[in-house]
């Protein structure tokens, strides 16, 4: 991964409310929630990250 300064917001925005955004980071993705930018976010470990997003992907959580 490579440096970002551009924090994404999810394309689920808009729905309920319930939104994060994403920065990447030098070898890591930052998480935080939207309604809240100047709080903390929280930091994964790009293979940590990347094993996560291919989980939900994959199906490996239940829907809800």
């Amino acid at each position: 991964m490579t440096g970002n300064s551009e924090w994404h917001k999810s394309t689920y925005s808009g729905q309920g409310g319930n939104c994060v955004e994403t920065q990447v980071r030098m070898l890591a993705m930052a998480v935080r929630d939207s309604k809240d930018p100047d709080g903390p976010a929280l930091m994964f470990p790009a293979d940590a990250w990347a094993a996560f997003v291919g989980a939900v992907r994959g199906g490996e959580f239940p829907a809800g």
